[in-house]
């Protein structure tokens, strides 16, 4: 006998309650296997692929693409349990394990939950499981239909087929739960009226929840014009009320747009932050990256870029001044100082600006840092970066001058206590030696939390960065 089990939103870590569906990796009807991902969530932090802990056939998604779901909110229902003769599909087993199915031993009584209904109990927080994704396979409607048919009436997390009877109605309304059933009742849907976009007609939750959004927006609509005679004596407002023109575009913050508006906001209210920036002869530097990028032989690495070397610089700048690598907990009101360096760089992406953090900066040369930059900002790029590559940071470098700007007073990312901000290196008129010359200048800013220091130590850490950048050869004294 074939059950149907309900796979839920799993907790994804790091205080995350909520995901937005990007793109659904199965469809209803699909064989699944245990831990394949089978939905690619956005949560604040990243892009995340989810696995399904049980295997068998898709026989309901729950929300579109683009919808947002909290934590613990139903995902998908797995039917699975069935025999190859007795429903035409078997559940899919692990990929990395050749043990017998749970169907096989089901008799035997000694498993619960995710185990003894096919799962792997591999819920995972984070990111998913490490099992390869299985192939996926398509059932003829007929094979579902059978296998709908023979699932019976257990208790939760198993989901029954019901059929319910409505008064009036000409003939049975073929419902997939309860839960169905009880959602459309208590915002007065008309199950005769909807139609189900299951198999042979079957009423979804998705169904029911788009007919409770279009009689929402109705009665909004309604309302609207109602009150349409007062509103034409006063200008249209949003709620927080600025007027809003005609045809005015909004644009919800979520997904990481609302994680960084959040946190942008949160810095500037909470932290009394101070910018304070200097111009810098980075000639100098630019020729020891050249002459770097430039070696051949058995002893040359990989390139380096500027940013690897101006994270080096700022390591060993935070060497030197320890009370910008720092928290403040408002609670206790103590500065925290930090024993590591965990370095954030900013990174701009089609889903927005993210910071990935180089663990264990302050370990690290110039190669290795540069290494893990390249390799964060590929992951950033292609929406792979992992919640923990995201938190952590200590300090953050930001190199906008790839945008083609000289300077700029960068917002501290809550909760550290300061970020370099780093504009275009281009070609000035510079006194050099006591002569006019054209020089490679670079314009570098230190916005700091005035609560972990003052002034004469953010002025001394960034005077000792643009020392670095105009004489490189002051590093060697930290290496």
């Amino acid at each position: 006998m074939a059950q149907v089990l309900e796979f839920k939103l799993p907790d994804l870590g790091e205080g995350l309650t909520e995901a937005e569906i990007v793109r659904w990796l199965v469809e209803v009807g699909d064989v699944v296997a245990i831990d394949q991902p089978v939905v690619e969530v956005e949560t604040a932090k990243a892009m995340v692929e989810v696995p399904c802990p049980y295997g068998g056939v898709v026989t309901a998604r729950f929300g579109e693409e683009g919808t947002e779901l909290p934590v613990g909110a139903p995902l998908l229902t797995v039917a699975v349990g069935a025999s190859e003769g007795a429903s035409g599909y078997a559940a899919s087993p692990s990929p990395s394990s050749s043990s017998p199915s749970p169907s096989s031993s089901s008799g035997k009584g000694s498993g619960s939950g995710a185990e003894s209904s096919g799962g792997s109990g591999n819920v995972l927080v984070g990111y998913g499981t490490g099992a390869p994704a299985a192939r996926r396979r398509r059932i003829r409607p007929g094979r579902l239909d059978r296998a709908v048919a023979e699932v019976p009436v257990v208790e939760a997390p198993v989901v029954e087929v019901l059929v319910a009877e409505t008064p009036g109605s000409d003939g049975p309304v073929p419902v997939v739960s309860p839960l169905v059933r009880r959602l459309a009742r208590q915002h007065d849907i008309d199950l005769r009226r909807l139609a189900g976009s299951g198999p042979d007609g079957l009423i979804l939750r998705a169904d029911v929840d788009r007919a409770i959004r279009t009689a929402e927006e109705t009665a909004a609509a309604t309302a609207r014009v109602a009150e349409a005679p007062v509103q034409a004596q006063v200008p249209a407002a949003a709620p927080n009320g600025v007027a809003a023109a005609a045809g005015a575009e909004r644009i919800p913050l979520r997904g990481v747009r609302g994680a960084v508006a959040d946190k942008l906001s949160r810095s500037r209210t909470e932290i009394p932050d101070a910018t304070c920036w200097v111009d810098a002869d980075a000639t100098e530097l630019m020729a020891v990256r050249a002459a770097m990028n430039a070696a051949t032989g058995p002893s040359a690495g990989p390139k380096v870029s500027v940013l690897a070397l101006l994270a080096r610089i700022c390591t060993a700048a935070l060497a030197r001044f320890p009370e910008l690598n720092a928290t403040v907990d408002t609670e206790a009101r103590e500065i925290v100082r930090l024993p590591g360096v965990h370095l954030g760089f900013a990174a701009q992406t089609e889903r927005g600006l993210v910071v990935p953090v180089v663990r264990d900066a302050h370990t690290r040369n110039a190669e290795s840092i540069g290494a893990e930059i390249a390799r964060l900002t590929e992951l950033a790029r292609t929406g792979k970066l992992s919640p923990a590559q995201l938190t952590g940071g200590t300090f953050t470098l930001n190199n906008y001058g790839v945008f083609g700007v000289d300077g700029s007073t960068p917002i501290i990312n809550h909760p550290e206590a300061a970020m370099l901000g780093v504009g275009r290196i281009m070609p000035k008129p510079w006194v050099h030696q006591g002569e006019l010359a054209v020089r490679q200048v670079v314009q570098l800013s230190l916005t700091f939390d005035h609560r972990v220091c003052d002034g004469g130590t953010a002025g001394g850490f960034l005077r000792y960065v643009a020392d670095c950048v105009e004489q490189p050869a002051v590093l060697l004294r930290t290496l």
